[in-house]
């Protein structure tokens, strides 16, 4: 049994994360942490957690614990991830793992040279609904890939969450730009070559509120929006020469109108309906890192999230310039 420390009493932490280690058959919660030791207290209560600590630091110190998972805000993840790895601790953090590519090569190097397990927090990937794409498209159910269409939004203003704050690395493409990108690799199996971008960026938080883009991956093309501004949606269509795959709920599984992949043929008609019933991404997600750790299968690897935030950074970049920006 794996034995987790939660770094911080995050929303994320309280709703998924912990719940998916309590059901997970190789993990346990062995204790949490917050500056505010009072929150780490009443947290590690509801949840019957025996340690709680208030800082972060005593957490990582603990040798009750074996694997770190990472919700803090987005520029504080390298940092803790860091210092993690530096404490001989895997380490599951929380997407994305870092506001440059660069810092994620420093993860890299780090985790390979402590010898630990170290992902980037992509539950999607976990979902067996994605797996079925990767198949659809791998045999040919809808012909050529011609075109991925994606959106993801939300309306939040809350001025003291960190999605509306740049310090935190708040922000449209870091907080859900990465799914789009992540599941149409992953999909896919290609990579983005260039990127162009609009960024509207909001006047009273200084943030990424709205984002359009297109992503070139050489054989294919795929645009997308994002708005944190926005009413809440999530879509993902590829279309192809013969047919398209739609989900229903591509990112945050089990919302809208449940875990389904759509195959529709040339003509419009949908051929088949996938279903995935009663999935837990973020339990299959913990449960695989512990296999990891045990030496048996993989996980989300630190290379896949280096080349997601390459082109997040193109993405940044396009949107200052207007023009096309080669992905690193």
């Amino acid at each position: 049994m794996l034995k987790w420390g939660i770094l911080s009493t995050a929303k994320i932490a309280r709703e998924h994360l912990m719940p998916a280690i309590g059901k997970a058959t190789n993990g346990s919660l062995a204790a949490i942490a917050s500056r505010d030791l009072e929150r780490a207290r009443e947290i590690a209560s509801a949840f019957g957690i025996t340690r709680a600590y208030g800082g972060y630091d005593e957490l990582l110190a603990s040798p009750d614990v074996d694997a770190i998972y990472v919700p803090l805000p987005t520029a504080q993840h390298t940092e803790w991830t860091l210092k993690a790895i530096a404490a001989g601790k895997h380490v599951l953090c929380e997407k994305p793992m870092g506001m440059t590519a660069t810092d994620i090569e420093r993860i890299i190097a780090a985790a390979k040279d402590a010898g630990v397990v170290v992902s980037e927090a992509f539950m999607v990937t976990y979902h067996p609904q994605w797996a079925k794409v990767r198949d659809l498209i791998a045999d040919g159910a809808i012909g050529r890939l011609i075109h991925v269409e994606a959106s993801f939004s939300y309306h939040n203003v809350d001025p003291a969450n960190m999605r509306n704050r740049p310090e935190l690395g708040g922000g449209a493409l870091r907080d859900i730009g990465v799914y789009p990108l992540v599941t149409s690799r992953f999909a896919t199996g290609m990579e983005p070559v260039r990127v162009r971008a609009k960024i509207v960026t909001d006047e009273e938080f200084g943030t990424d509120s709205f984002v359009t883009g297109t992503v070139d991956f050489g054989e294919f093309e795929m645009s997308v929006y994002l708005g944190t501004r926005m009413a809440q949606r999530q879509t993902i269509v590829f279309h192809g020469t013969e047919g398209f795959i739609e989900l229903a709920a591509p990112f945050n599984a089990s919302l809208y109108d449940g875990d389904k992949v759509l195959l529709h043929d040339r003509g419009h008609r949908l051929t088949q309906t996938f279903r995935f019933p009663g999935v837990d991404q973020y339990r299959l997600q913990v449960e695989a890192f512990g296999e990891a750790v045990n030496g048996n299968g993989g996980v989300f690897p630190l290379e896949s999230s280096r080349r997601n935030q390459a082109a997040i950074d193109a993405l940044f970049a396009a949107g200052q310039t207007g023009d096309w920006v080669s992905v690193a």
